[in-house]
Formats: structure tokens, sequence, C-alpha cells
């Protein structure tokens, strides 16, 4: 079925799982509304956050299969699509797990923090969608807003208020670049739509416009942002230090994944034509990234902040495949996102059992010895560092994510080549802390007088059993994950491909 964006009615249809999650978030947020306060209440909502998004991940699932298509419009229905979703949906399934145990342990009673993560969740799934700069815009600050009250939820930490604070300030900022970018690019093409920016590129020669490449430039330092690339990164260490441990690993994963989703859409799909204008930029972002993500890392004592740094890294290896601008660099765009959520998650349920009220708890020390008294976990933990490493084996997901990573980069017409060497070496580096963390855990004794470990939660348990379980399946068997981001890679503007279809029969 070919859905007729133009339609309304066909345009509801293709965001039929957008809608199921956006009803299914209001009507929660009226059950949260009508009950008192209390943690049976929270988990309660928890649990039916967790059908929502199952019922959500089913709907994807079908339009995935379905074999549906779109005509020009507003949104994208193509495989792309779903796959970012897919990933979406399982981090935010991910985060109500762990945060119901979470709240449990500090004695957050809120229950609306996983009714946010719907919300969270909705916006990121519009920016997949999206196909036009408004709508990617709609959809970014509904993820946003969601995620500034995630991260200062905790209403007795001052360090969750100061994380809130510092990302919305600095979130506000961005957002005016942003904002501006597209302006100047609708002010330059007339248009707001990627297809048809593309076309008009192509079509009145704007390749040297200047107003169009200073809101290609905006545009950039917008994404930058989102993505945590340097030197757009200032906010990240702190604001994923005091926002509590679920939403860190949210915001890790889900928020990164959906930033460079839209990013990888709207480079590839409007500004293709003047690829010169940005690849420079891009290298330099990549590369810097990577090195300062990587060897900040090393200095860090706080497990929550060296995760902070190794996600900036991690935005730098991303920012390859962006470069790559190829089929393969999409595939393994994707691989990466999954391969990158599942050892996040796998990482940060670890560091939740591990974490104290009040945040207590984070520094490597702690760390020390874990094999001697919690042996199961410690051993959960090197898996997800060895994941976040690429080293092969029991981190064989990591690696192959890497592999395909460097495979778009050397089969890319661009020359990438000094860039995957780079992304080689920095690799090497992330050994030294990544490493570091499994030194302390199996080699060191654990301290006199160290702190009794909590028991872990019913959600954590098994938030981190099924990430290790597919940490190791898929690092073992990694074919039809490689098939599936294959077979997923973003589809050509419609509109863009009539008319280079109508230019060819001419």
């Amino acid at each position: 079925m070919t859905f007729d964006l133009l339609i309304p009615s066909q345009l509801l249809g293709a965001l039929t799982p957008d809608i199921v999650l956006m009803v299914g978030a209001m009507l929660l947020m009226l059950l949260v509304a009508w009950r008192p306060e209390s943690d049976d209440h929270q988990r309660s909502v928890g649990r039916a956050s967790l059908i929502v998004l199952a019922l959500t991940i089913a709907a994807v699932l079908w339009f995935a299969g379905g074999g549906f298509a779109a005509g020009p419009g507003v949104i994208a229905v193509d495989k792309f699509r779903w796959a970012a979703d897919i990933v979406f949906l399982l981090a935010a399934m991910g985060t109500i797990a762990l945060g119901m145990d979470h709240n449990t342990r500090d004695g957050v009673v809120h229950a609306e923090s996983h009714v946010l993560v719907l919300f969270a969740t909705s916006g990121m799934m519009i920016m997949a969608a999206a196909r036009d700069l408004m709508i990617l815009f709609l959809g970014l600050e509904m993820m946003s807003i969601a995620v500034y009250v995630l991260a200062g939820m905790n209403r007795r930490s001052e360090r969750s208020a100061e994380a809130a604070l510092k990302y919305f300030l600095l979130g506000a900022f961005a957002t005016g670049f942003l904002l501006y970018g597209i302006a100047l690019v609708y002010g330059a093409t007339g248009a707001t739509n990627l297809s048809v920016i593309g076309q008009r590129i192509m079509a009145y020669q704007l390749h040297h416009t200047a107003m169009l490449l200073v809101g290609v430039g905006l545009l950039l330092v917008g994404f930058g942002f989102k993505v945590a690339a340097v030197p757009f990164h200032m906010w990240s260490p702190d604001a994923y230090e005091g926002a509590p441990t679920p939403i860190t690993a949210f915001m890790a994963s889900a928020v990164k994944a959906a930033a460079f989703a839209a990013f990888f859409r709207v480079w590839l799909d409007a500004f293709s034509a003047i690829d010169f204008a940005w690849f420079a930029p891009i290298w330099w972002l990549a590369s810097i990234t990577m090195i300062v993500g990587n060897v900040v890392a090393l200095a860090q004592r706080n497990i929550k902040r060296m995760l902070a740094y190794s996600s900036i890294a991690h935005s730098g290896y991303l920012l390859v495949a962006i470069e790559a601008g190829t089929k393969l660099g999409a595939a393994s765009f994707l691989f990466y996102l999954l391969a990158y959520t599942l050892a996040t998650f796998g990482a940060f349920a670890v560091v939740a059992t591990l974490t104290r009220n009040n945040e207590k708890g984070l520094d490597l020390v702690d760390y020390e010895g874990l094999w001697t008294v919690r042996p199961w976990l410690a051993a959960s933990m090197a898996v997800c560092m060895l994941a976040l490493m690429g080293f092969p084996i029991f981190g064989g997901i990591g690696f192959f994510a890497k592999w395909y990573l460097l495979q778009a980069a050397l089969s890319s017409e661009n020359n990438l080549i000094p860039l995957a060497v780079l992304l080689v070496l920095t690799s090497v580096v992330s050994a030294g802390y990544y490493l570091n963390v499994v030194r302390g855990m199996f080699m060191k004794p654990r301290a006199e007088g160290a702190p009794v470990i909590a028991a872990t939660g019913p959600m954590t348990r098994l938030v981190l059993g099924i990430t290790i379980a597919a940490i190791l399946i898929l690092g073992v068997f990694p074919a039809q994950l490689a098939r599936w981001t294959r077979a997923s890679v973003p589809a050509p503007p419609v509109a863009a491909a009539t008319a280079a279809g109508q230019t060819a029969s001419r």
C-alpha cells in the first residue's frame, strides 16, 4: 500500500505507530493525575507504560513487514524509519524498567517520569519520520522538553537540578541556532520539505548561495549540540552525571540515536548536492570528537562522567558513517546504533545497582573487587565494557559495529582512509578506560569497609539479562542483524526520485 500523504486520513494512517504511543501516553498522564503518588502507583504506571511500548513495537513491526510506502509529503514511510523506531522503543522500555527499581530505591514516587519517557520517545519517532524541517523541529522539541524535565526529576538532588538547568539553557541556545538555520534555508530555497530543498538547490543552482551555506552551517551547530559532538559537548558530562541513572542511559542512547537519525536523513535528503560545504566540517567534527572524547575519558574517576565522554567518542564514530554518505554507511550506522544501545543499557543497569541514595557510589573505586562479592554483576559489566570498546568474542557485537563502520569509510568515494585510521587509533585509546574498569573489578581487592551492595531489583535484572544475552548472541551470529540493517537504509526522497526519472526519460 502506498499512502497519499496529501490526504489527511492517509497521513494519519502513516502515523499510526506514533499515534498509538501518543494516545497511550496521554491516557497514562490522566491516570497519573487522578491517583495520589505512591511507590505502588509509579510501578503500576511503569508496567502500563511497558504495555503501551509493546503495542507500539507491534504496530511498527506490522508496518515494517507490510510493504508500506508513501508518496511525496512531510514524513517518510520506509524501513529506515521503522528500524530507528525499534531502537528508540527498546531504549524506552529499558529506561522505564530501570526507572521502576531506581525510583523505589530513592523514594521517588513521581509516576509521571515514566509517561515523560513515552512523550520523549514520541518526539524521537517523529524526528526519524520527518522529511520536513518544521516537522523535525516539532519532534525535536517534544523530545527535548520531556528530557529536560526527566534530567531534574529527582527534586531532592542538587546535582539533578543543576543537570536539568544546564541542559535546558544550553539546549535552548542550540535550538536558536537550529531555528535560524531552518529560516535561512527556507529563505534561500523557499521550502522546508527536504526533497524539495534538494530539488531546488539543483534546479536553481543554489550551491554557492551565501544564505543557504550559512543556514547549513547553523543546522550543523544545532545538530552538533544534540549529538554531543566536540566542541558542542559541554553540557553532556554534567547532565549525564546529575541526571538519574536510568535517564542518563536514555540520554546516552535513545536521545543520541534520534538526533543522529534526523541528522542522517536531513543531510542526505536535502544537502547531498552541496556536500562540498559540509564534508570538511563534519570530517573535522568527527576527528576532534573521537580524540577529545577518548582522551578526556581516560582522566575520569566518576563512572557516569567516564561513560559520558565515552558517549561523546561514539558520536565521533557515528559521524564517520554520515561522512561516508553511502548505503553501506547507512547500514553500518543502524547496526552501530543498536549495538551501542544494548551495551549502554547493560552498563547502566550495573551502575544503577551499585549506585546508592542521592547518586552515591559512582566512583571507580566502588567497582574494585566487585568480582569477589557479586561475580555476575562484574561479568556483565565486563561484557558491556568490551562491547563498547569493540573487542571480539565477548564484546563481538561492538567489534562488528566498528568493523562495518570501517568498511563504510574505506569503501566511500570521499577518501576517508585518514578518518578510518583515526577511528582505529582512538578505539585503541578507549581500551585504557574500558579495561581499567574491568581490571578494577577482577584484579583489585574489595576495600575494607566498602558498603554492602544492595540486591538487584527484578526489572533491573531483566534488563541486564536481556542486554547481555543479546550482546553475546548477536556477537556470535551478527549476519541476521547485518542483513536487517542493510535492508533498512533510507529510501531516496520520492519527489527527487520522480524528478530524476523524468529528467532521465527526456
